[in-house]
């Protein structure tokens, strides 16, 4: 990386600092002023959004990036909006008896100025939803775009340079030697979504400066089928989880867990219904493409690497697109010593494993590493808890898949290997504020009587409160 890139990261960043400085507690006016611009910015550039996604993929759907990356912004901004008073104000917490009549405050600051790493899977979202978070509890930001997608990192640049002051928000665009520096900046927090591979250097990079971080991570997240399912609407939810865009999501089912009898009915009904949502790949301005030739080949090989260790490969079509939309396909008979069950898959790839108990398929999910979200079927809610008390993952929806991650009022995060931190609507204030615990004391105390000299007052006050 060359000087004078180094020295326009450190300047972007303490140009911000400085204002934080000048404005450690920005008001509520000037908070709301900030999330209502990123609201109407959204709305205003939504549909250059998409085109410019669907420019950087070689196609994305248009209806997928207003969902999933414009839609989920504005949402999150209005919630915000919403909730900001409550968020801010000071909160009374519970004083112990002997304390009294002292009393305890949380006060929420903010922390500084904070950095935000982004993917290119939903490259609007991934950047933008953090910066709520992070505008509401009163910090600057910087983001970091994907190079993967420079037409809408180019487009965020230039729509956030006309929407905000460079010290209140920024992006700052560049390849990966620029987002390698990026994180080794000295951050008041730094919050990156990508692969866990990429996020261990994160963790690291960030170490260094003692910047506490989010990672938002990924992972073999599984679907478990019940033998207490509806097939049918099983088959079309995991159908529309796997291929929303493309699935190159990276909550969507990597690989599912199906009784034994119901492995053939069920990737019938699952074969079907891709047919029915995509009823051609080629050319159907529904179905997305994946986002770069190496990711293509990546998922080519997976799929080459599996057929030729013995998987069944089911395709859901028979056309070969030129571009690079990958037919659909699921995987049966897969074993541990094909790639496409040691990687995340983010793609239209989908194994399938048989099991006969579910404590079988239990013990398979928790041999790996913990998951970023879990995704069961069933009707039988004993069945469904006994899952959920043994099993670890970011986050689960129950009879769909993907629609946890939507909910502003949960937190969504991952645990272990598929991340650390949570934010979303409240939970993301408080990632980005430091809860600042106040005793205040009162003019009458009884702590006074702690106060030495020492004597048999003191015993007794203590003997009584060890009794309390």
């Amino acid at each position: 990386m060359d000087q004078s890139l180094h020295e326009r990261l450190h300047l972007a960043l303490e140009q911000q600092r400085r204002a934080f400085e000048a404005e450690r507690m920005p008001s509520y006016a000037v908070r709301r002023d900030r999330l209502q611009r990123l609201l109407d910015m959204t709305a205003k550039h939504g549909d250059a959004l998409a085109a410019a996604m669907s420019q950087d993929f070689g196609h994305r759907a248009r209806q997928e990036s207003l969902l999933a990356d414009v839609f989920t912004v504005e949402s999150g901004a209005r919630h915000a909006i919403r909730q900001l008073k409550k968020w801010m104000k000071a909160r009374r917490v519970a004083t112990p008896l002997h304390f009294l009549p002292g009393r305890n405050v949380l006060m929420r600051q903010p922390l500084g100025v904070v950095g935000v790493v982004a993917p290119w899977n939903y490259p609007y979202y991934l950047a933008m939803e953090p910066a709520v978070a992070a505008l509401a509890a009163g910090n600057r930001v910087l983001i970091k775009p994907s190079e993967l997608t420079p037409a809408t990192s180019a487009l965020m640049a230039r729509i956030v340079s006309e929407h905000f002051a460079p010290e209140e928000m920024q992006v700052i665009t560049g390849d990966a030697e620029v987002g390698k520096a990026f994180t080794q900046l000295p951050f008041d927090h730094l919050f990156f979504t990508g692969s866990t591979a990429v996020g261990r250097h994160v963790a690291q990079a960030a170490a260094k400066n003692l910047t506490p971080v989010t990672l938002e991570l990924g992972g073999k997240s599984p679907a478990l089928v019940d033998r207490s399912c509806n097939l049918e609407l099983t088959a079309s939810r995991l159908a529309f989880g796997k291929l929303f865009n493309a699935g190159q999501t990276c909550v969507a089912p990597d690989y599912l867990l199906v009784p034994r009898e119901m492995v053939e009915p069920l990737a019938k009904k699952i074969l079907e219904e891709m047919r029915r949502m995509y009823p051609a790949i080629a050319n159907n301005p529904d179905y997305s493409s994946i986002a770069t030739p190496r990711h293509h080949a990546r998922l080519q090989q997976l799929l080459d690497d599996a057929e030729a260790k013995g998987a069944r490969v089911l395709r859901s079509h028979v056309e070969q697109p030129q571009d690079r939309r990958l037919v659909p396909a699921l995987l049966l008979d897969v074993n541990p010593s094909m790639t496409v069950m040691q990687e995340e898959i983010f793609g239209p790839l989908l194994p399938v494993i048989g099991y006969e108990r579910v404590d079988d398929a239990i013990a398979h999910i928790n041999r790996g590493e913990r998951p970023l979200a879990l995704y069961w079927f069933g009707q039988d809610s004993a069945a469904r808890d006994h899952v959920m008390r043994q099993t670890h993952a970011g986050g689960v929806t129950i009879n769909d898949c993907l629609w946890h991650l939507g909910q502003e009022e949960q937190p969504f995060g991952g645990v272990g290997a598929s991340g650390m931190g949570s934010y979303h609507g409240e939970w993301g204030f408080r990632t980005f504020s430091k809860e600042k615990p106040l005793f205040i004391q009162s003019r009458f105390a009884g702590t006074r009587l702690f106060q030495p000299p020492y004597g048999a007052t003191f015993e007794r006050l203590l003997g009584l409160l060890k009794k309390l």
